[in-house]
């Protein structure tokens, strides 16, 4: 007869082991001897290392008792069974890897791709990361709140960056931060979103339901005016000319349609 020590040894397995399978019905504990130990039998350790086998090869101990009592079929089919869940497990961790491993790259952080790649094209364009980082938390926002749509979202931004107003935009906003509030640049930014605009509004992009109520899009226009002199000015000067809104055009002036706008 075995020792508890000598059955854990046998087995390879540890000592804590076999009491924890005691614990959980796995591994009937026997009843102690005359001198008051327990000591365990040959068909022990024939248990015990199939408990561990089962257990090493990634059998839940929950599924452990149901497949040592299993016939030939139902072991197999049990087996089946438990190799489909750990693949399916296996396809979720490699699925957490690859994240984690994106989002050592920092923007990969409930960001989708589409507007990562965004993002590294205006980076391409010279944008400067002070400014990338501020649309970045925007798009964080807006893709929490529109995440069916926002790679069809991202898809019309690359296509308003072949505008070469638009990459104009760009170029200047990324230097604004650090503008004065009177700076003369400022009236060019005007001019390039107002050009923008009227072309939105002619393609028929302005009024279409976006998908984002108007408290966010009120939240998305005071983080954006708050950012710089520069943002809040720039507003004033599009609200003089009868645009008003930020991230979505609430008013469209009628007049400006038909204006020839300065161009670049």
């Amino acid at each position: 007869m075995l020792t508890i020590s000598q059955l854990a040894a046998y087995a390879g397995v540890t000592v804590r082991a076999v009491r924890h399978y005691h614990r959980i019905g796995l591994l009937p504990e026997p009843d102690r001897d005359g001198s008051g130990y327990r000591t365990y039998d040959a068909a022990a350790v024939v248990r015990l290392i199939r408990i561990r086998t089962l257990a090493d090869a990634g059998v839940p101990l929950a599924r452990v008792q149901e497949l040592l009592a299993a016939g030939p079929e139902d072991f197999a089919d049990g087996v089946q069974e438990i190799d489909k869940t750990l693949r399916v497990e296996i396809r979720r961790l490699q699925n957490t890897r690859s994240r984690l491993a994106r989002l050592a790259a920092g923007e990969h952080l409930a960001l989708p791709q589409s507007v990562v790649d965004y993002l590294d094209r205006l980076r391409g364009l010279g944008v400067e990361e002070r400014y990338i980082e501020m649309e970045r938390d925007a798009w964080i926002m807006i893709a929490a709140q529109v995440p069916d749509s926002i790679d069809s979202v991202i898809t019309r931004k690359h296509e308003e960056l072949d505008d070469p107003d638009t990459v104009k935009l760009y170029s200047l906003l990324s230097g604004a931060l650090d503008w004065p509030a009177n700076d003369p640049r400022i009236v060019e930014v005007a001019d390039i979103m107002e050009r923008l605009m009227v072309r939105a509004v002619v393609a028929g992009h302005v009024g279409a339901d976006d998908g984002i109520d108007d408290q966010f899009v009120d939240l998305l226009d005071s983080t954006a005016a708050n950012s710089s002199p520069v943002a809040e000015r720039l507003l004033e000067i599009l609200e003089e000319r009868g645009w008003r809104g930020w991230t979505r055009i609430e008013r469209v002036p009628a007049d400006r349609l038909n204006t020839e706008l300065p161009s670049l």
